[in-house]
């Protein structure tokens, strides 16, 4: 078949430091929020480091980065998508100066995807708020984040430039209404905190995010810079223009996020929902101007679409969202409950592309599933994880469909690439990889690598350029 994806389109997989790394304490890195999130978002944090955190030591990519990187070259990945750890630069968040080890590390790893030919694509914030600024500062509660965040960025921007051409402000930005502490680092328990202290910090990340845009443009005139948000297709329950409404609501609290972002000002919409929630914006002088510095591209993560109802006794909301929403009668769920909707890929691109004429990059999309390692007809271990190539196959032939309807996108970078700690359960057994990790949710294990079914799969999708995608669903 033909494929309707450009010639440069950046195929590749995405990552983020605090789920496989570990070397939690190693060459001068300070504590993050992640250290003392030892089962995700599923119970309470600890005081400091317990040993059932499985992120401590992550699946060892520290260590073994040499040998990952070179697993991705394998596969043909154009670009890696990973993050820095703030601790790692800056151990507590507020020194003046920056830790040269943790710099070092991340020139390593950069000039080792360089070696092979992938661009990195680096998230500057991503979950991992160093502790001490949680602790002190309450998080992006606290103004005085702006400064930490401007001297860290600063310093990535000068010691990298020329060395990473896109950049990420912050992970999922959006996702700090449902877990202030894991995206936001605040500290104060969420049932203590109010709309005003979150949309406070929204404003104060919105202010940071564009003035690292301000930033790179001046330091690396040749980087361009995205921001990053959780998209979730909200539809309407039924055809019933109460549920219309309310699923326009739900979009529009989503929005607000990529509109500032893209825009360079709060839309006019959001206005009513501050006034009907007490919410009081407080800007600084010059504040308007920073957030005018607008991102060069919108990047989104995307794994599921909910539905929205007026009708409070049609509420069913969907286990495993992190934003709460209705279940869809039509969808099937994984096995953590995220109902799979590949044809809302397709429709969040053009929406994006409709409302911001930016290019869009698809930075998180991936199916986790219990794996079992098994052996191929070579005696090699492997998985046969049918299941995972179903589920992107699927998404990525509606990418082409997008592509086809005359949206730009840039790249597409599968999450999870090689097995890593869960997010939101902090687990292993929830995998999302090409490549097997030998670690168990216990902590038992070699670390051993192995390249599952998918390994291959995705390996031909991107030396085809897509044409191998095969599209079991035709429609028009």
């Amino acid at each position: 078949m033909t494929t309707p994806f450009p010639k440069d389109f950046l195929w590749g997989g995405a990552v983020a430091a605090n789920q496989l790394e570990g070397a939690y304490n190693a060459d001068g890195k300070g504590l993050s929020v992640q250290d003392v999130m030892p089962h995700g978002i599923t119970t309470p944090r600890t005081e400091g480091p317990t040993e059932d955190n499985l992120k401590l030591i992550g699946i060892d990519f520290y260590n073994r980065y040499k040998e990952d990187v070179k697993l991705f070259a394998e596969m043909g990945f154009k670009v890696f998508r990973t993050s820095i750890a703030w601790s790692r630069i800056f151990p507590k968040g507020d020194e003046l100066e920056p830790n040269e080890k943790g710099l070092q590390f991340y020139d390593d790893l950069f000039d080792e995807c360089h070696k092979y030919g992938i661009e990195p694509l680096v998230t500057i914030s991503h979950y991992e708020t160093p502790l001490h600024l949680s602790k002190t500062y309450d998080g992006w509660v606290n103004r005085k984040m702006i400064e930490f965040y401007e001297r860290y960025v600063t310093v990535l921007f000068n010691r990298f430039k020329g060395k990473v051409k896109y950049w990420l402000t912050f992970n999922e930005i959006n996702s700090i209404l449902e877990e202030p502490f894991m995206s936001g680092g605040i500290y104060t328990p969420k049932s203590e905190l109010s709309k005003q202290d979150l949309y406070q910090a929204i404003h104060h990340e919105l202010v940071a995010s564009a003035l690292a845009v301000k930033l790179g443009h001046e330091i690396m005139p040749e980087a361009k810079i995205g921001c990053m948000v959780l998209s979730m297709p909200t539809y309407p329950l039924t055809p019933n223009p109460d549920d219309v409404v309310a699923a326009m609501h739900a979009e529009q609290r989503n929005d607000i996020f990529a509109d500032i972002h893209a825009r360079g000002y709060y839309p006019k919409y959001i206005n009513r929902y501050f006034k009907a929630n007490n919410i009081n914006i407080k800007f600084e002088d010059g504040d308007e101007e920073i957030l005018k510095h607008t991102v060069d591209f919108i990047s989104f993560s995307y794994y599921v679409s909910i539905c929205e109802t007026g009708d409070p006794e049609k509420r069913k909301e969907g286990k495993g969202n992190l934003f709460a929403g209705v279940q869809n009668p039509y969808l099937k769920a994984s096995e953590w409950g995220w109902q799979i909707d590949p044809q809302g890929l397709r429709v969040t691109l053009n929406k994006y592309w409709d409302r911001y004429q930016k290019p869009l990059f698809i930075v998180e999309n991936g199916l986790g599933a219990v794996d079992e390692l098994a052996t191929d007809e070579d005696g090699n271990k492997t998985v046969h994880d049918d299941y995972r190539i179903q589920y992107l196959n699927d998404h990525l032939v509606q990418v082409g469909e997008a592509l086809e309807d005359g949206v730009e996108v840039m790249g597409y970078t599968s999450w999870g690439c090689i097995d890593l700690v869960s997010a939101s359960t902090a687990e292993m057994k929830k995998r999302y990889g090409f490549i097997y990790v030998d670690r168990n949710n216990d902590g038992s294990g070699t670390l051993e690598r192995y390249k599952k079914k998918s390994f291959h799969w995705y390996k031909e999708v991107i030396s085809t350029n897509g044409a191998s995608l095969i599209d079991n669903n035709a429609k028009s």
